[in-house]
C-alpha cells in the first residue's frame, strides 16, 4: 500500500513596529500578490459602478479629450502632428499619459484614502499602490482597443506607419512608466500624511507636468536650444517619445535620455518605498 504525502508551504509573518526604514520588504509583498489582485478588481469596478454610462466612459473620455485638443492645439494654435491624423495623435498621446497620471494621482492618496482599512486589520501597505498601478494598466488596456481601432483604419488607408518592431518596447514602456508613477505617487502619499496641502496641489501639478512633456505636440515643434534639452530632461519625455515611435511611426528614440529616465526613476522609485516604510509606522497618529 502506496501512501502519498504531499508538503505544504507555509508562511509566517512577524508584525512589528521595529523594523529599518531601507527595509523594502518586497518578498512579503510578492506572498500577498493574490491580496493585490483583489484591489486591482476592486479599483477597476468601483471607479464606474454608480456612473450612468458605466465602462463606457474609458472610451468616451480620451475620445472627447482628444477631439478638444485636436481644435484647440491642432486648429486653433495651428500645432501640427509630424503629419499623424491629429485625432489619432491625440487618442495615442492620451492614453500614455492618463496611464501615467492615474498612477501618479492614485497612489499620491494611498495613506488618506485607505486610513480606515490601514488601521484595522494587517497586511503589506505596498499592496495597495502596487494594486493601483495595475488598474492603471488594465485601463490602458481598454483605452489603446480604441486607439487599435482608429490605427488600423489610418494604417490601411496609408496615413501611418507604425514600427511594428518597436511593440516589444511598450510593455517596457509601460513598466518604466509605472514605477516612476509609483514612486512619485508614494512620496507624495506619504508627506500628505503631515502636510495635507499636497493633495491639493497634486491635481494641478500633474496637469502642469502633461504640458512640459510631449503629449499634445510633438517634440519636432520645439527648436534646439535650452528648453528643449530641460524638456528631455523630463523623465516622462523619453518614454512617451519612445511609445509614440512604436505605435505612431513618428517621434525619437533617444537612448540617453531614456538611461537618464531610467536612474531618476529608480532612484524616486528606491526613495519614495524607504519613505513609505517609514511613515507607516506612524501615520495613524496623524492622518
Amino acid at each position: 500500500m502506496n501512501t502519498t504525502k504531499t508538503k505544504s508551504v507555509q508562511h509566517y509573518t512577524h508584525i512589528t513596529s521595529k523594523h529599518r526604514w531601507y527595509d523594502l520588504n518586497l518578498r512579503e509583498v510578492w506572498q500577498y500578490r493574490d491580496l493585490i489582485w483583489l484591489f486591482t478588481q476592486r479599483n477597476f469596478v468601483v471607479k464606474y459602478k454608480q456612473t450612468v454610462l458605466g465602462p463606457a466612459w474609458i472610451f468616451l473620455s480620451p475620445l472627447i479629450s482628444s477631439f478638444i485638443y485636436a481644435f484647440v492645439f491642432g486648429g486653433i494654435a495651428g500645432i501640427g502632428t509630424d503629419g499623424v491624423p491629429s485625432i489619432l495623435f491625440y487618442l495615442a498621446g492620451n492614453a500614455i499619459w492618463t496611464y501615467f497620471s492615474s498612477c501618479v494621482t492614485q497612489n499620491a492618496s494611498t495613506f488618506t484614502t485607505n486610513a480606515s482599512v490601514f488601521g484595522k486589520v494587517y497586511f503589506p501597505r505596498l499592496t495597495m499602490p502596487a494594486s493601483n498601478v495595475l488598474s492603471s494598466m488594465l485601463q490602458f488596456g481598454v483605452q489603446m482597443l480604441l486607439v487599435l481601432g482608429f490605427l488600423l483604419y489610418y494604417v490601411i488607408a496609408g496615413a501611418v506607419h507604425p514600427h511594428w518592431e518597436a511593440w516589444l518596447l511598450v510593455p517596457v514602456v509601460l513598466l518604466h512608466l509605472g514605477l516612476l508613477g509609483l514612486g512619485c505617487g508614494i512620496i507624495i502619499s506619504s508627506l500628505t500624511t503631515k502636510y495635507r496641502d499636497l493633495s491639493i496641489f497634486v491635481s494641478f501639478g500633474v496637469s502642469l507636468w502633461m504640458y512640459i512633456t510631449p503629449v499634445v505636440y510633438p517634440m519636432s515643434q520645439l527648436d534646439d536650444g535650452i528648453m528643449k534639452t530641460l524638456l528631455m530632461l523630463n523623465p516622462v519625455t523619453a518614454p512617451v517619445e519612445l511609445f509614440r515611435y512604436a505605435v505612431l511611426g513618428v517621434g525619437s528614440v533617444m537612448p540617453g535620455y531614456i538611461a537618464v529616465s531610467g536612474i531618476i526613476t529608480v532612484v524616486l522609485l528606491i526613495l519614495g518605498i524607504m519613505i513609505f516604510n517609514k511613515v507607516e509606522k506612524t501615520f495613524m497618529d496623524t492622518v
